[in-house]
Formats: C-alpha cells, structure tokens, sequence
C-alpha cells in the first residue's frame, strides 16, 4: 500500500498536488473491480474540489444525466478546503484498497 503525504510540500503543477492524489488516483486503478457509482462520484467531486477548490461554471442540463451528477456532487463540497478534499479522498482510496484485500 502507498504512504500518502498530504500538503507536506506539495508540488502543485496545473491545480494537482503530485505528492498525495496522484499515487492514489493511480492506486485507485489497481482494485480488481471498478468501484460503485456512489464511491465513483465520491472520488470525482473530492479529486475536483483538491485540486480546483469550489465548484465553478453553469449546472449541465437534464439531458447531460452524468455531467449533472458529477456537477452536483462537486457542489456538494462547496466551501470544504483543498486539503480537506484531499484527505478525504486518500481516506476512501485507504478504505476501497482495505476493502479489496490490498
């Protein structure tokens, strides 16, 4: 399992911490089965919130169903820290891993 390091001089190239998500972004595609569509939108909103911040631009419309989902589960987490998002989404990366057996 990888050691995340979160916020522990943190390389921000294009609104990404390198140090902490992408080790985990990239552990999150070595689970033998794809996650659920809950903790799929989980990892989404919380990868953007970490590395974006607040959730910016027009709601997609009702024929976009998945853009819309993804949209408003970002806007969920609207005022919650970078480093928060980030912490958050290690932890349920830490929690699907513990889950597979890895």
């Amino acid at each position: 399992m990888t050691a995340y390091v979160i916020n522990s001089r943190p390389q921000l190239v294009y609104g990404v911490f390198l140090n902490a998500l992408e080790p985990a972004q990239q552990d999150v595609n070595t689970l033998s089965k794809k996650p659920t569509s809950e903790n799929l939108l989980f990892l989404y909103a919380h990868y953007k919130q970490a590395t974006m911040g607040d959730v910016s631009g027009t709601r997609p419309s009702m024929l976009d169903v998945i853009g819309r989902m993804k949209f408003d589960a970002w806007a969920k987490l609207k005022g919650i820290s970078q480093t928060e998002a980030e912490a958050r989404y290690i932890a349920k990366v830490k929690a699907l891993l513990a889950a597979d057996g890895q």
